[in-house]
């Protein structure tokens, strides 16, 4: 394996302590601080930055530093890792990478800010978004940087498109010669299940380079790990993670004390992401999945559909959820100004609650009960859920059960494979 040998910042150990290897290494030690109740932290997570801020920067020293991050690098009392670092003569920040949405997150879903230099630091801000290969490595190049930093709070859902924004990065630093560092982040949902199909790589786009499940239950670091590893192993890209302390793989975001920073417009909270890899599916049909509304990916809709959806989707008892027959009116992307009816989900039970098979459920009874359901003319279905099975199993009639149950082979086989990269217990 070509991981860099500087390794990983162990999680759960003394702030400066450099671990094995990340080629040799089994998962870090947990935190032994004591358990908590639900919603209630026992003890605030310290994240990837945190505990590199902590160790005086010590793994950037003699290095021109760039950052890729968004509005979501923050610190405990929110403020930007960009503003703290930047005044800090510990660390020499050079430049920022702006991802889709942009660095400081003013753009929509597949927007970007463009270059331009930060108001606030003076700092210059190169574009990142959709770029990769080449032609990111020259950015890179051209920014002057020795070593690049990746700290973007994930979604949890292989077609979030952070993950492959780090994926892109890590590539593009093999090529031009740079160090990647990445900051860990808490899995919002938790990171105790991979689950739903896996891609095949002949679907491969840019919401899913390589063939990872859709609600994949890893962190950032952890990814990166099983990036370099198993689809970058040729690219011998120096790589080192900063894992957390404190962060349990059983941990929901609002257990962890860190406060909530919307990754992207569309996804406002810890309860939107809860549902997101499941309900982001809607993207790829001709109903409404909630952007324009206040609750996107809860409530999802059109016109003509009524309460029969919803009768339908609670007649088939799933574990931890319950769905409200709903009416909204978006502000826009589809149905902008008009009214719809469909559906809003809310988890009872998050413990139990299963986003990918809902979603399928959703998928199921939606198209039994409107009889305007249509898949997007370019089957983006199929990018998302990373086959054309789901489509075709669905479009022949097979129910949730046997939908499901048509990935779980390959689902087995990525599970066992992704246990060599965790880094926590819990």
């Amino acid at each position: 394996m070509s991981l860099s040998r500087r390794g990983v910042l162990a999680a759960g150990g003394a702030v400066g302590a450099l671990a094995a290897t990340a080629a040799g290494a089994g998962p870090a030690s947990a935190s032994t601080a004591p358990a908590r109740g639900p919603g209630h932290g026992r003890g605030r997570v310290l994240t990837g930055f945190d505990r590199l801020a902590a160790d005086g920067y010590r793994l950037l020293r003699g290095q021109k530093v760039g950052i890729v991050t968004n509005p979501t690098g923050v610190t405990a009392d929110v403020r930007h890792v960009v503003d703290v670092m930047h005044p800090d003569a510990r660390v020499d920040l050079t430049a920022v990478f702006g991802p889709e949405h942009g660095f400081r997150g003013t753009a929509q879903a597949g927007g970007s800010e463009g270059r331009y230099d930060d108001p606030a630091t003076g700092l210059p801000v190169y574009d990142t978004y959709l770029k990769s290969g080449q032609p990111l490595a020259d950015v890179f190049t051209a920014s002057g940087v020795d070593t690049v930093l990746f700290d973007i709070q994930d979604a949890g859902a292989r077609f979030y498109t952070y993950i492959w924004t780090l994926y892109d990065c890590m590539e593009a630093a093999a090529l031009a010669g740079k160090r990647l560092v990445v900051l860990d982040r808490p899995n919002p949902v938790t990171g105790r299940a991979a689950l739903g199909p896996v891609l095949d790589p002949a679907f491969a786009t840019f919401v899913g380079r390589r063939e990872i499940a859709q609600a994949h239950g890893m962190t950032v670091a952890e990814l990166a790990l099983f990036f370099a590893a198993e689809f970058l192993h040729e690219s011998r890209v120096r790589l080192d993670v900063v894992t957390m302390s404190g962060w349990r793989r059983s941990d929901f975001f609002d257990g962890t004390g860190l406060p909530w920073v919307p990754p992207s417009p569309n996804m406002p909270t810890p309860e939107t992401a809860l549902v997101y890899s499941g309900t982001c599916l809607f993207e790829g049909t001709n109903l409404s999945e909630g952007r324009g509304t206040t609750r996107p990916f809860e409530l999802l809709g059109a016109e003509g559909v009524d309460g029969r959806w919803a009768a339908a989707a609670n007649a088939l008892e799933l574990p931890g959820v319950a769905f409200r027959e709903a009416y909204f009116a978006p502000t826009f992307s589809k149905f902008a100004g008009k009214t719809v009816g469909g559906v809003q989900v809310h988890v009872r039970d998050r413990e139990v609650f299963d986003p990918v098979r809902t979603g399928i459920a959703l998928l199921v009874t939606a198209r039994q009960t409107w009889s305007g359901f249509a898949w997007r003319p370019d089957n983006w279905i199929d990018k998302l859920t990373g086959n054309t099975r789901v489509r075709t199993m669905i479009d022949a009639g097979a129910d949730t059960d046997e939908v499901v149950r048509a990935w779980q082979r390959d689902l087995s086989a990525f599970r066992a494979k992704r246990r060599r990269y965790l880094r926590y217990g819990g």
